[in-house]
C-alpha cells in the first residue's frame, strides 16, 4: 500500500480557499458514484506488461468503499480500458509514444474479450453496478465512454475516483470530472501506481486545484454525514 503524504502547504492552501481541509466533507450518497478505473488484468495480473503490484493491494479498500456506497443508496461504475478502434484515432499515442512492438502488445492485450481487458477477479462487482469501456486515459473525455450521460441520467453530481494508475487514468478522469462540474474526489488509499512519489505528486496536484483527496474512511464518513443530513432535512 502506498504511504500517502499530503503536503502541509497543499492542506493550508485548500483550507484558506475553502475554509476547511476537505471541501466535500458532506456527500449525498444517493447522488454519488464510485468510478473504478482500469482494475483489469492488463494492469493487475502478474506478468502483464503494465502490471502494477500495488493495485492488487488496494482491492479490499475498493470493495469496502463500493459496498458502503451501495448500502447508502449510491452507484458504482467499473471502467475498463479497451483498445478496439483506437489505433488511428489515437495515432499519436500508438505511433510516437511507444515502440511499435509495445503498441501492438498493448493493443492486443486490452481488446474486447482479451484476457487483459477482463476485470481482476477479486473485485466485488454486483449486478446493480454499471460496467463500461473507455478508449482514452480519461473516462470523461468526449468520445471515450458514456459515463457522463450515464451519471447525469441518474442525478449524480459527485464522483469518487479509485483505481490504477493514480497519475494517469485516475487523475485524468478526475480532472475532467471536475471540468464537467462534478464534485470530484480522489481516494488516496484506493488508487495505485508504481511508486509513492508518483502517487503523492498526483494527489497533491489534484487536491490543490481540482477537487478533494480523502481516504476510504474519510469518504465513508463524508457519505454518512450526507445521508444523515438528508434524512434530517426530510424529517424536518
Amino acid at each position: 500500500m502506498h504511504k500517502v503524504q499530503m503536503s502541509p502547504e497543499a492542506i493550508a492552501k485548500v483550507t484558506r480557499r475553502a475554509s476547511r481541509q476537505h471541501p466535500f466533507d458532506t456527500l449525498d450518497p444517493r447522488k454519488t458514484a464510485l468510478v473504478v478505473i482500469d482494475m483489469q488484468n492488463h494492469f493487475m495480473a502478474p506478468g502483464f506488461m503494465a502490471e502494477t503490484p500495488t493495485a492488487r493491494e488496494i482491492v479490499p479498500n475498493v470493495n469496502r468503499l463500493a459496498q458502503a456506497l451501495r448500502d447508502m443508496g449510491g452507484h458504482v461504475v467499473w471502467i475498463q480500458n479497451v483498445t478496439n478502434e483506437t489505433w488511428e484515432s489515437w495515432s499519436v499515442y500508438h505511433n510516437f509514444l511507444q515502440t511499435t512492438d509495445r503498441a501492438r502488445l498493448r493493443y492486443a492485450s486490452m481488446a474486447e474479450g482479451a484476457q487483459g481487458h477482463a476485470l481482476w477477479p477479486e473485485l466485488d462487482v454486483h449486478a446493480q453496478d454499471a460496467v463500461m469501456n473507455k478508449r482514452r486515459y480519461s473516462a470523461f473525455l468526449q468520445g471515450s465512454s458514456d459515463i457522463e450521460a450515464h451519471l447525469r441520467d441518474r442525478g449524480i453530481d459527485a464522483v469518487m475516483v479509485v483505481g490504477v494508475a493514480t497519475q494517469v487514468c485516475c487523475e485524468s478522469t478526475a480532472r475532467d470530472a471536475c471540468m464537467l462540474n462534478f464534485q470530484t474526489l480522489m481516494i488516496s488509499d484506493a488508487c495505485a501506481t508504481d511508486t509513492d512519489e508518483l502517487h503523492n505528486a498526483s494527489l497533491n496536484a489534484f487536491y490543490q486545484n481540482f477537487g478533494d483527496v480523502q481516504s476510504v474512511d474519510e469518504a465513508i464518513a463524508s457519505l454518512q454525514r450526507g445521508l444523515a443530513a438528508g434524512v434530517t432535512k426530510a424529517v424536518a
